[in-house]
């Protein structure tokens, strides 16, 4: 369970991981701290572990940039809820172990506490005492995010197979 972060449209990996902090790809939790600071400055300082980073269409578009996703992760969000993705930022989410969930966001408001559970494919406000449904992901996409990320599951199961 955690608090709701309410982002807008069209976030992209520009905003998510700024480029004029690119000197410090080589150290993700420093890059961190300047997460999603060009939309809102006080979201690195303040976010806590378990919390959601939640947005509307077209979350992550822009490059590939997979430590944008990584940032969010080492920031403490326990998922993206977005009503869309872009692909490749979707895909580098599940990559590394960090849930997307496509599902309508315009029923979060900003502070909501928020549950989410990803085998029955349903998202808990806690706060409006609502639920909102979304389609659970595929089982080898769960596992991945179990075992941490694309990596942690083939280290440990030495294949992708389910």
């Amino acid at each position: 369970m955690g608090k709701a972060w309410k982002f807008g449209n069209s976030i992209s990996t520009d905003v998510i991981a700024p480029g004029r902090y690119f000197h410090l790809r080589s150290n993700l939790p420093e890059l961190a701290k300047h997460v999603l600071e060009p939309a809102r400055s006080e979201f690195a300082s303040q976010v806590q572990r378990g919390d959601f980073v939640v947005a509307g269409d077209n979350f992550g578009l822009g490059s590939s940039r997979e430590h944008a996703p990584m940032i969010i992760k080492i920031a403490g969000t326990n998922a993206v809820l977005a009503k869309s993705f872009a692909r490749i930022f979707y895909r580098n989410c599940i990559n590394i172990g960090l849930p997307a969930i496509t599902c309508d966001t315009d029923k979060i408001d900003e502070g909501d506490e928020i549950e989410l559970d990803m085998e029955k494919g349903v998202v808990r406000n806690r706060t409006k005492k609502t639920e909102l449904v979304f389609s659970p992901l595929p089982p080898v996409m769960n596992r991945i995010l179990h075992e941490g990320g694309l990596v942690a599951y083939i280290k440990a199961h030495k294949s992708l197979e389910i």
